[in-house]
């Protein structure tokens, strides 16, 4: 009986392991040949990779090359087997050579290749290049603005997810007294800047001292199971230099020399450049400048009558050329001198007076004006009266009032058959100058005639109530018998009975005195009818003492208002809605109403309805939707809403309804360009950028992932930012051809939408960077190219024959000349006939 000793046992043992992983782990078998695998990381039990078959005369197999005392093969059983954890972070890809040995020990196969690619997983926390980090900012710095960073590293495999860090604020302390985050961090590059608050409210004064806990996740953040590690940034606040200077105060028309420093500004640190800009768009340019050393100069003298304020932005610039902060804002008063003297406003001012003027009464006022600052001593006025001409019936008929200009009658004898016409020089002066100013005083004829209109009565016009607005209805006249063309013989008319809302009104040809009657505003049959006016002609100025005006200086009108059928009148004319777009088919939008001025019934309709998404109940005015709506089709939908009278004449209104459709997530992303490619042979290193749309309003933020374990295991989806993706081999074997990869892309909105694409991926052979692509020319006719170069053989063909003919002919020629006689005597000719 055979009893087996320790030896037997042991290979018995081992021959058991081995059946062991090929029922339990041994996925695939073949023949010897080169083969490439790949394995995670940190799998500690045994793994049975692949079983080679072979046939004699290979008896069995030896495995040499990069085994690290990890990887084995049996020798009869031929399994590939891995006996530990691999580690991605010390080695990542172990090259092996397997033969085939005969009985004899004996190479007769082989050798062949075996690559084992080790797969990174994430089994590295990220880690700081600090444990602590300190950071200063001033007060008030542009938020968004980065003044310190923070860096992370992670050891796994850097072309993953597994190192893709990203950033965040933890906590920010104290927090006791504000819930609001001053600072702010970038998730991808680790920049520290203020926030909007932080910009505004941080203050030394309150507060000058913070710390922020930052953490670093790997995975880009975005898994459950990433990594994540911390380290504190403290931030010390501080003072804010970059402030508006005060208010400059200039003298206008200055000597001095120019340019000339007026202020200065500075920011916080050096090496800041500062950069001037008005503070609105203008064609004129601005008459300051500001050097690097942040000083203001004036570059010309400024004039007060031109402009009297100035205020402009000095920003502070990096050296890239951003901005550091808010601009600081340069304000500068120009001061006024006496440089401008009085101006008569008119070249020749005229006055009117009655002849019997009661002594000190106003005649008016002389109009001058100066240039210089209004309220100031430099352009304080001063009148008087240098000259009056002629001198009838005495001197000093007029006085000046000093401080305004007022002329009054002084004395009594103004009488217009001896002298009609006045001359009077007024000198205007302020503190440095003098200008001199001409008045005419007309002495006019006492009011002493009253109007007296040619009818008393007008008798009746019909009016229809659709007359315009500006329509002529009637002239009317009256006339005076007092001196032409002066306030006593000009004539105003005035409505001053029946028409209480000022429908019409009454303008007057200040040459004729013709006055005529206008609409002033809409007529209405409904509201007003009839219309009895009274019209009363009046002076502009006063009548003498013992004259008034009378029923001659009236007449009357009657306006009948006469009806028209007018068409319906609508409550609004645009009617604006607004409508998810997957509201359901029924669901009111408005109600629109309309009155008839009649009052004859309404019906409703609709016009440009073009998609006939909505319908109107032609009684009610109630619009509905009528059909499923559709944003993505056509975000404002706008039609026109028909308000027919039920009448004869059946007058309609219009009005407009425009319906803006609110978005709902009510479509699946898709792919913006279906297909990518890779070189051949693949390089783990490389990815392709596809990018994702969708028709909805706004576009999310989405979420990919590989749909089928097939294309799990040779592609993988990475660097997921908003529209786009990159996708990357993960099996570097593939060979050249075209894969359709599915992918299941959500659009994470409420409710998510999910949508499985196909991207095609094309594995190919490359030339400069682009696929290569054999394709046989299925054109048999010639490129341009040669038909031109077949062209140009034919034409040289062509040229040589017609040549080898040009010369024939030509020696033909001369052989026959050759042969010919030079001269024929005339007895030589009669002898040969």
């Amino acid at each position: 009986m055979f009893k087996p000793n320790g030896f037997s046992l042991l290979c018995l043992l081992g021959l058991y392991q081995v059946a062991s992983l090929l029922k339990d782990k041994l996925q695939s078998t073949g023949p010897l040949e080169n083969k490439v695998f790949s394995l995670e990381e940190g799998k500690v039990e045994p793994q049975s990779l692949y079983r080679f078959t072979f046939q004699p005369p290979t008896y069995s197999l030896r495995l040499t090359g990069e085994t690290d005392d990890l990887i084995e093969i049996t020798p009869k059983g031929g399994v590939l087997i891995v006996n530990g954890p691999l580690d991605w972070e010390k080695k990542t890809i172990y090259r092996l050579q397997v033969e085939g040995l005969n009985q004899y020990g004996n190479r007769v196969q082989g050798p062949y290749s075996i690559i084992i690619n080790v797969v990174d997983i994430n089994d590295n926390p990220p880690k700081f290049n600090k444990s602590s980090y300190y950071g200063k900012v001033r007060q008030h710095s542009r938020p968004g603005k980065p003044f310190m960073y923070v860096a992370a590293f992670d050891l796994d495999d850097p072309s993953s997810l597994h190192s893709q860090l990203s950033y965040s604020i933890l906590h920010q302390f104290p927090s006791l007294f504000t819930t609001e985050m001053f600072f702010q961090i970038d998730n991808v590059t680790g920049a520290i800047s203020t926030t909007l608050a932080g910009a505004k409210k941080l203050d030394p004064a309150i507060l000058d001292h913070f710390v922020l806990e930052v953490v670093a996740k790997d995975m880009g953040g975005q898994s459950t199971s990433s990594f994540g590690t911390s380290t504190d940034v403290n931030i010390t606040v501080l003072e804010n230099l970059w402030k508006s200077p005060p208010e400059v105060v200039l003298m206008e028309n200055s000597t001095k020399p120019h340019p000339m420093n007026i202020t200065r500004v500075h920011w916080n640190d050096p090496n800041a450049t500062y950069e001037l800009q008005p503070k609105e768009k203008t064609s004129m340019k601005l008459p300051f400048t500001v050097d690097q050393n942040g000083i203001v100069y004036v570059t010309e003298p400024l004039d007060r009558e031109e402009k009297d304020y100035y205020s402009f932005y000095i920003f502070a610039n990096d050296e890239e050329g951003d901005r550091l902060a808010d601009p600081v804002t340069i304000s500068v008063h120009v001061e006024d001198i006496n440089d401008n003297p009085p101006v008569c406003d008119q070249v020749l001012t005229q006055f009117e007076v009655q002849e019997n003027e009661v002594v000190g009464n106003l005649i008016g006022t002389v109009p001058a004006s100066d240039r210089d600052e209004k309220g100031s001593l430099n352009s304080r006025r001063r009148f008087q009266l240098l000259e009056q001409n002629p001198k009838i019936p005495q001197d000093n008929l007029f006085r000046i009032e000093s401080g305004t200009g007022s002329v009054h009658l002084f004395k009594m004898g103004l009488n217009k058959q001896v002298v009609t016409n006045y001359f009077l020089k007024v000198e205007v002066t302020d503190p440095a100058f003098s200008t001199v100013c001409d008045v005419q005083i007309h002495v006019i004829d006492i009011n002493d005639k009253i109007p007296i209109f040619e009818k008393s009565d007008y008798g009746t016009l019909r009016v229809p109530e659709d007359k315009k607005k500006g329509t002529v209805l009637l002239e009317i006249q009256a006339t005076d018998a007092d001196e032409p063309f002066t306030g006593s013989s000009q004539i105003i008319y005035t409505i001053t009975k029946g028409d209480p809302n000022n429908a019409f009104t009454i303008l007057t040809d200040q040459k004729t005195n013709t006055g005529v009657i206008i609409i002033n505003k809409d007529l209405d049959f409904e509201t007003t009818r009839v219309y009895n006016l009274t019209i009363n002609a009046t002076n502009p100025e006063p009548l003498v003492a013992g004259i008034q005006y009378n029923s001659s200086s009236s007449a009357f009108l009657q306006i009948h208002v006469t009806n028209v059928d007018e068409a319906p009148v609508f409550h609004q004319l645009v009617y604006i809605a607004e409508q998810y777009e997957n509201v359901t088919i029924g669901t009111n939008v408005i109600t629109a109403k309309a009155f008839d001025p009649e009052g004859y019934p309404i019906r409703y309709s609709l016009k440009k309805n073009d998609k006939n998404w909505l319908e109107i109940d032609p009684v009610s005015g109630r619009i509905n939707t009528a059909a499923p709506l559709d944003r993505e089709i056509q975000h404002t939908y706008m039609v026109e809403i028909v308000a027919t009278e039920q009448s004869k004449a059946s007058k309609s209104s219009v009005a407009q309804l425009i319906l803006h459709l609110i978005d709902v997530n009510d479509n699946p992303p898709y792919l913006a360009k279906g297909a990518v490619f890779f070189c051949h042979p693949l390089q783990k290193v490389e990815s392709a950028k596809f990018e994702v749309d969708d028709p909805d309003a706004q576009i999310p933020k989405f979420t990919y992932s590989l749909s089928g374990g097939e294309n799990e295991d040779n592609w993988v989806i990475s660097k997921a930012d908003g529209k786009y993706a990159y996708i990357s081999p993960k099996n570097l074997n593939l060979e050249e051809k075209v894969y359709d990869v599915p992918l299941k892309i959500s659009d994470n909105g409420r409710p998510p939408m999910e949508g499985v694409v196909n991207l095609k991926v094309e594995v190919c052979r490359c030339i400069n960077e682009r696929c290569y692509i054999e394709i046989e020319d299925p054109n048999p006719f010639p490129t341009v190219g040669g038909a031109i170069g077949i062209l140009v053989a034919v034409l040289l063909v062509i040229g040589i024959i017609l040549g080898l003919v040009f010369l024939n002919l030509r020696r033909k020629k001369k052989n026959e000349q050759s042969a010919a006689p030079v001269a024929i005597r005339p007895s030589e000719l009669q002898t040969l006939t």
